[in-house]
């Protein structure tokens, strides 16, 4: 059986793929990595909170590296109901079809097999309409 992971860990897979971030129990400050203490209040309690799988993007950018590799978007993303995310915009690299505000859904895919056969799964998001 071909097992799969998540590319990051705060990326939950299952029959909802979504993205939990770590919540400041003071200020609500969202973090995707471990803290020891939150960089805004510095207080210390934080609990897991599942993060919307749509939202707005807020920045864009057309990335083209070397001849070889075709170009690819890369967003930040305001998503609904709190939190700030920077992904790829899946498909997406004609500028005349990305602008900030677009709306967007969290949208998964295969990033890599190793040679156990274990595969990574990673998120980017899609427009919501395209």
């Amino acid at each position: 059986m071909t097992q799969t992971v998540p590319a990051v860990d705060y990326l939950v897979l299952g029959d909802s793929p979504h993205l939990v971030a770590r919540e400041c129990g003071h200020c609500g400050a969202l973090y995707f990595d471990r803290r020891n203490a939150c960089a805004k209040c510095s207080q210390t309690t934080f609990a897991a909170r599942p993060l919307s799988n749509e939202g707005v993007v807020r920045a864009y950018t057309i990335v083209q590296r070397g001849a070889k590799s075709g170009p690819f978007t890369s967003v930040v993303v305001d998503l609904d109901g709190g939190g700030v995310v920077k992904a790829n915009l899946v498909g997406i690299t004609d500028p005349d079809r990305i602008q900030p505000h677009t709306k967007v859904r969290l949208v998964t895919f295969e990033a890599g097999t190793d040679d156990e056969g274990t595969v990574a799964v990673a998120f980017g998001y899609e427009p919501i309409g395209a």
